[in-house]
């Protein structure tokens, strides 16, 4: 396949590019700034601006831009361009896209959009599956905002799955954070602990968006791994896997202080999601229990 990847420079991103070379796909990534290579393209999502003609000819685009969640603290501006890196990107991809298929509609187009789980809010210890209905918050109003720029892309025919991520565990993102915490024994629970974090390793994220390009599943998709844990359980686990204890816990209050408003979304609120739609599909994950998925993000 003629592959087009945003984003791609991003933890996932990267492991992917390298994930669709090896299988053989001719890749092209969308870049802000000068290209390098051949295969980088120049694009503008905040002024709609994208290479229409690569667009036409690639037979799918994965599409992974956006600023990171908890990159920074939520002042009112970080939450604007969190929002809007996300539908300015998904809206530039979407309307190229329609017009291509409009333009050639025998020619069959998919479209990786991703998203996140923040999409259904806190639900608690319910089991949480891609039928359940958009919670509150700002993370489910970005999310829904961003799944739904991709309107114009479906309603010209193009193939839409909406990539609801989980945690992904990896040597960056979250695990760059906490593991160093708890190798010095400043490892524990957030909060309550109760809350659910559903992971996923980067392996099984990177093989899932590859599945997805190759079967005809579309709408919401959960990336998570089968088995989603608590926080209290995601420390124990990962104290287990550095031979650590994690004994210590850091209050909710302490935690708003120290990342604002993102620590109640973001670390004290949690989302029992389990991916229903990929099992269903046939997929199988190579990570099923968080202690493995963390022994192969660590190693």
């Amino acid at each position: 396949m003629k592959i087009a990847v945003t984003g791609s420079s991003g933890l996932i991103g990267t492991a992917l590019l390298k994930a669709l070379r090896a299988d053989g796909h001719e890749v092209h990534t969308l870049v802000r700034r000068t290209p390098r290579t051949s295969d980088e393209h120049r694009w503008d999502p905040a002024h709609r601006q994208v290479p229409a003609d690569l667009v036409a000819e690639v037979d799918a685009v994965v599409n992974l831009a956006g600023v990171g969640i908890g990159d920074k603290r939520w002042t009112s501006s970080y939450k604007e361009q969190v929002l809007s890196s996300r539908v300015d990107s998904t809206t530039t991809i979407s309307e190229a896209m329609a017009a291509a298929a409009t333009a050639d509609p025998s020619r069959a187009r998919v479209l990786l959009s991703a998203s996140a789980v923040g999409y259904y809010g806190d639900t608690g210890a319910d089991p949480v599956e891609e039928d359940t209905p958009a919670g509150d918050g700002f993370l489910a109003e970005v999310c829904q905002a961003w799944e739904g720029a991709t309107a114009v892309a479906e309603t010209a025919g193009v193939r839409v799955a909406h990539l609801r991520t989980g945690l992904v565990l990896a040597r960056g993102g979250l695990l760059a954070k906490l593991a160093p915490l708890v190798k010095l024994g400043f490892g524990g629970k957030l909060g309550s602990g109760q809350q659910y974090w559903p992971w996923i390793s980067l392996r099984d994220e990177v093989d899932a968006i590859r599945f997805l390009l190759e079967h005809p599943v579309e709408g919401p998709v959960n990336l998570t791994g089968p088995l989603p844990v608590t926080n209290a359980e995601f420390t124990a686990a990962l104290g287990q896997v550095l031979h650590r204890p994690t004994v210590l816990a850091v209050p909710g209050f302490a935690l708003q202080i120290a990342l604002g408003a993102f620590a109640q979304e973001g670390v004290l609120a949690g989302q029992r999601a389990v991916p229903s739609v990929l099992t269903s599909a046939g997929f199988r994950h190579t990570h099923g229990d968080v202690v493995t998925a963390l022994r192969a993000a660590l190693a």
